[in-house]
C-alpha cells in the first residue's frame, strides 16, 4: 500500500493530495495543514519515494497503475468519493481518476501538469539514463527544473536523491504513455487549473488546454511560481484551493440558510457593508462551513449546544434567532424548554430566567398566540 499522512477530522469531507515525480508528500507541508482544518487530507508518497516501497510498479507502469494504488488507498481508509488536489505526475493520476472514475472524484484540482507531457521519447531516455546511473546527477539539476531562480526546498531536494531509481524510472514510463487528450470533456467533477507563470516543465499552456476543454473549468496562473507551486507559492495555492473544494463559504451558505432560513440570511446579507463583508464571510466560512456541516453531531445536537452557550454568556438576541434555528432542526417546544430548565442549574436562575422570557417570545410568535413581556418567573 502507498505510504500515507492523514491529518484533520475523522468526519470532515476527504482530500486526497498527490505529489510530483522526485518529491514525498513533504511537497505539501506549508499547504495540508490549512487544509486539514476542514477536510480530512490524506497525502500519499509515490512508488519508491519517501515511505512508499519501490515494488509497487515496474517497467511500462501506466499513471493508470498508480491510480489504481490510490483507489485501493482510499478504499483501506473507508473512502469512497473524495475531493483531489495533485501536482505534476500526481495531477495525471487526478485527471486519469477523474475520466476512468468519476463517481469516486467529488471534485479536482490539477496543479502544474498537463494531459501530456510533450510525448514519450525524452522521458523514454530519462528513464534508461535513470536505470543506468541512478538520480544523483539529476537531482542535481532539481532547483532549476522546480522552482525559480534562488529558491530552494532542501527537504524535497533530498528526496529526489533518496527516491528508488527503478521506481522511479516506471514513473517516468508513466508519464511518457500518459495522453488523455481527446478524454478531457468527460470530466465532470469541478475542476480547477493551476499553473506556475514561471514554470518550465508544464508551462501555462498546458494547464490553459486543460481548463479550455473540461467544462466548466478555471483557471489560475500565479505569478512567481514554477513547477512545484504548493512548495513556493503556499499561500497562493491554499487560497485557491480553499475557494474551490466546497468552498467552505458555499458550503456555509447554504446550512446558513436552512438552520436560520432565508429570511434571516437575506436581511444580514443586506446590512453587510465593506466594513462587515469579511465578518461575513468569516462566518458562512468557519462557523456554518466548517463546525455546522461536522456530521459528528447532529443538527438537533447543535442547536442544544448553541442554545446553552447563548444563554451561559447572555446572548438573549442570539438566543431568539436560534430558538427559531432550533426549530427548523426539530426540537419541540418542549425540548426546547428542557435545554433551558438545564441552564438555571449549570448557568444561573436570572439567566435561564430571561431566555425563558426570550424563547417563550419566539415561540408564541410561531403559533401566533399572544406574548407577553417581562420575566417568566
Amino acid at each position: 500500500m502507498l505510504d500515507h499522512l492523514t491529518e484533520g477530522p475523522a468526519s470532515a469531507p476527504p482530500l486526497l493530495l498527490g505529489p510530483s515525480l522526485g518529491t514525498s508528500y513533504a511537497l505539501w507541508d506549508k499547504v495540508a495543514p490549512e487544509l486539514s482544518i476542514g477536510h480530512r487530507v490524506i497525502r500519499w508518497d509515490l512508488p519508491g519515494h519517501g515511505g512508499s516501497a519501490a515494488e509497487l510498479i515496474g517497467p511500462g507502469a501506466t499513471v493508470g497503475d498508480l491510480a489504481g494504488l490510490v483507489l485501493a488507498l482510499a478504499d483501506s481508509l473507508g473512502v469512497e468519493r473524495f475531493a483531489y488536489a495533485g501536482v505534476s505526475l500526481g495531477g495525471a493520476v487526478g485527471l486519469h481518476l477523474a475520466v476512468h472514475h468519476p463517481e469516486r472524484v467529488s471534485s479536482l484540482a490539477v496543479l502544474c501538469s498537463s494531459a501530456h507531457f510533450n510525448g514519450a521519447k525524452a522521458w523514454e531516455e530519462r528513464a534508461a539514463t535513470v536505470r543506468a546511473e541512478g538520480l544523483a546527477k539529476l537531482a542535481d539539476g532539481a532547483d532549476g527544473r522546480w522552482f525559480t531562480p534562488g529558491f530552494t526546498v532542501p527537504r524535497l531536494v533530498q528526496d529526489h536523491r533518496d527516491a528508488d531509481p527503478g521506481a522511479y524510472a516506471a514513473c517516468c514510463d508513466a508519464l511518457a504513455a500518459f495522453d488523455l487528450r481527446d478524454r478531457l470533456g468527460e470530466i465532470s467533477a469541478p475542476t480547477l487549473l493551476i499553473a506556475g507563470r514561471q514554470d518550465p516543465a508544464t508551462p501555462p499552456a498546458h494547464l490553459r488546454e486543460i481548463a479550455d476543454a473540461v467544462p466548466g473549468a478555471t483557471l489560475t496562473e500565479l505569478p512567481g511560481a514554477s513547477h512545484l507551486a504548493p512548495a513556493e507559492r503556499p499561500e497562493a495555492v491554499l487560497t485557491a484551493l480553499r475557494a474551490h473544494f466546497d468552498g467552505g463559504a458555499r458550503r456555509g451558505m447554504a446550512v446558513r440558510r436552512e438552520v436560520l432560513g432565508d429570511a434571516h440570511v437575506d436581511r444580514a446579507q443586506r446590512r453587510q457593508s465593506p466594513f462587515t463583508a469579511r465578518f461575513q464571510d468569516f462566518i458562512s466560512r468557519y462557523a456554518w462551513g466548517e463546525i455546522w456541516t461536522d456530521e459528528t453531531l447532529s443538527r438537533r445536537e447543535r442547536s442544544m449546544i448553541t442554545l446553552t452557550a447563548l444563554v451561559a454568556h447572555g446572548h438573549y438576541e442570539e438566543l431568539a434567532m436560534h430558538v427559531r434555528a432550533a426549530r427548523r432542526n426539530g426540537l419541540t417546544p418542549d425540548e426546547i424548554g428542557a435545554v433551558l430548565l438545564q441552564t438555571a442549574v449549570y448557568c444561573g436562575v436570572p439567566a435561564a430566567n430571561s431566555a425563558f422570557a426570550a424563547a417563550q417570545r419566539v415561540l408564541a410568535e410561531e403559533d401566533g398566540s399572544a406574548e407577553e413581556d417581562g420575566t417568566t418567573r
